[in-house]
């Protein structure tokens, strides 16, 4: 039996005190990927991480570098177990561990990408400005509705297509308010989200350009995996401007739904959360609840998920 692997690696809101610790002080390569990222970065994450407060690990500017690093570490610990996947998949920035993972960016310029992204993200826009909410309980046509209609009283955008039953919608803290009364309407749900700004809408399209001019200093290499595009919600092809396609990625719709059926298209049955908390694992499950998910952020859930995979089996 071959299972065919994808590593999914997570985004912004992930994030929690000592994650990854447990990895750093028992493995040594996860170790060097703390030790180097924080040099990199330069910034004290490791003491954000292990010894921080919540509020500060919370701030964009910290949390997407803290992030990106503590995947990294989890996807070291379980190469050196042999497992590899042919496939990756990263919700926002988790995009930039899959194109790490996948060879097309290396670890210094995806940290130093990563750390400029978060710093432009976090003050491009007054946490006043904007928002963003999870719609609950409403078919996807009836969210482009929910959209159409609450978008009369400001901007209202569709910002993550994450699985059946709950996207993500972004946009004026008005207009966003507006919807939470038409959801009831649809007989749907709106819960705001405790996020700075409105991330993946058209708001940050200014915020985008200057993030490009980072992006073009930066050389990416030719992809040895297959890594998906969150814009596209399909694979990046030889064709692609990947520079152009993380610019609109910060203003544009995170299409990960999209890409977890391309991936079971593919034939594609299991599917390893890299990094901390369990939101795509939950993900997959609603999309396919025959497929088979694991994740690895700690000691335990590493060694659970390799006996369960059972290597004898799997085709690495």
């Amino acid at each position: 039996m071959n299972n065919k692997i994808a590593f999914l690696f997570p985004g912004q809101g992930a994030q929690y005190l000592n994650m990854g610790k447990d990895l750093y002080e028992n493995i040594d390569s996860c170790r060097d990927i703390f030790d180097k990222g924080e040099e990199i970065l330069e910034m004290p994450i490791k003491e954000l991480i292990f010894n921080g407060l919540q509020e500060e690990l919370t701030r964009t500017k910290n949390n997407q570098p803290a992030i990106l690093l503590t995947s990294l570490a989890c996807q070291k610990a379980l190469e050196e177990e042999g497992i590899e996947a042919d496939y990756t998949v990263g919700l926002s920035l988790g995009e930039y561990g899959s194109l790490i993972y996948g060879g097309g960016l290396s670890f210094e310029d995806g940290m130093k990408l990563i750390k400029k992204r978060a710093e432009i993200m976090d003050s491009a826009i007054r946490s006043d400005e904007g928002t963003m909410a999870a719609v609950l309980k409403l078919s996807n046509e009836k969210v482009e509705e929910l959209i159409e209609r609450a978008g009369e009283f400001g901007i209202v955008e569709g910002a993550n297509y994450n699985c059946p039953g709950q996207i993500v919608i972004s946009g004026e803290k008005k207009a966003i308010k507006e919807s939470m009364k038409i959801a009831k309407e649809l007989k749907g749900l709106v819960v705001p989200l405790k996020v700075s700004g409105p991330f993946h809408s058209s708001m940050y399209e200014k915020a985008s350009y200057e993030f490009y001019e980072e992006l073009k200093k930066v050389n990416f290499k030719d992809l040895k995996k297959v890594v998906y595009s969150n814009v596209k919600g399909e694979p990046y092809d030889k064709n692609d401007d990947i520079k152009e396609l993380l610019r609109l990625q910060i203003m544009s719709s995170v299409l990960f739904e999209k890409s977890i059926r391309d991936l079971k298209e593919k034939g594609v049955d299991t599917f390893i959360e890299v990094g901390p908390g369990k939101t795509l694992s939950g993900f997959v499950k609603k999309i396919d609840e025959d497929a088979k998910v694991y994740n690895v952020e700690d000691m335990q859930s590493l060694k659970e998920t390799v006996e369960s995979l059972n290597l004898e089996k799997v085709n690495i």
